[in-house]
């Protein structure tokens, strides 16, 4: 295998490594997101729970309040009964209070349904405590482990491009822009193996002309069917006889 070849190998090999971790770095974002989605979700239930329970005893001070206020109502109709001297009018206010004694009744038992309401939402919201604290925990502890991950991968990142442009600076300048171009359109597939007669690349058979080239390993060889550089050894005749 010529020198060129090998070392756009090399710097093919590096490109993937590159690639493999910009992917891993691009997938750390929307977990991140997910996470926090996940504890936001618990803590949303925990604030309904709470919410509801708020107006659950906003309801029950006003019925508190309309108790009161019929309440008021029996005495002061209890109070013109005894100023009253005519009985339709004593038997009218007689009326009157019994109205609001039976409004009374029913306002304690909707305080007694909601009073019992409160209790089954007072442990809403513990359950929903103790599970968004829980959720809590596990996202702090997941978003620091991506935080320490995204830290190591911007770090080996950051080594790999260095360490790139070191390569790519040791390959001939002609075979280096030929590359460059490549992979624009081709990806990290640039430089392929020559197998079977075929390209690696698109897997075209290869015409007999540039089979010889590939062989002579004298020159920089590319496939005419997708412009791929093709590399050829003598361990694919091994495995082509095998």
């Amino acid at each position: 295998m010529i020198d060129v070849i090998e070392k756009l190998l090399i710097l093919q090999d590096r490109d993937r490594h590159i690639l493999r971790v910009q992917t891993e770095l691009a997938h750390i974002g929307p977990e991140r997101e997910s996470l926090q989605a996940k504890a936001a979700g618990t803590q949303a239930i925990l604030d309904a729970a709470k919410t509801r329970g708020k107006q659950i005893e906003s309801d029950r001070k006003k019925l508190e309040l309309e108790v009161e206020s019929k309440k008021q109502q029996i005495e002061k109709y209890g109070n013109q009964q005894f100023q009253t001297k005519k009985n339709e009018e004593y038997r009218a206010l007689a009326h009157e209070i019994e109205n609001c004694k039976g409004d009374i009744r029913k306002l304690d038992d909707q305080q007694i349904e909601l009073m019992e309401q409160a209790e089954v939402a007072q442990k809403e919201v513990a359950a929903a405590a103790v599970a968004a604290a829980a959720a809590r925990k596990v996202v702090e502890d997941q978003i620091g482990n991506l935080a320490a991950r995204e830290k190591n991968l911007e770090k080996e990142l950051a080594e790999l491009e260095a360490n790139r442009a070191q390569l790519a600076a040791g390959v001939e300048e002609s075979a280096r822009g030929r590359y460059e171009r490549l992979r624009k359109t081709k990806g990290s597939n640039v430089v392929v193996s020559v197998e079977h007669g075929v390209c690696g690349g698109c897997h075209m058979k290869l015409t007999t002309q540039t089979m010889v080239q590939c062989r002579g390993q004298n020159e920089v060889v590319g496939c005419i069917n997708c412009g791929r550089i093709l590399y050829y050894t003598r361990d694919m005749d091994i495995v082509a006889a095998d």
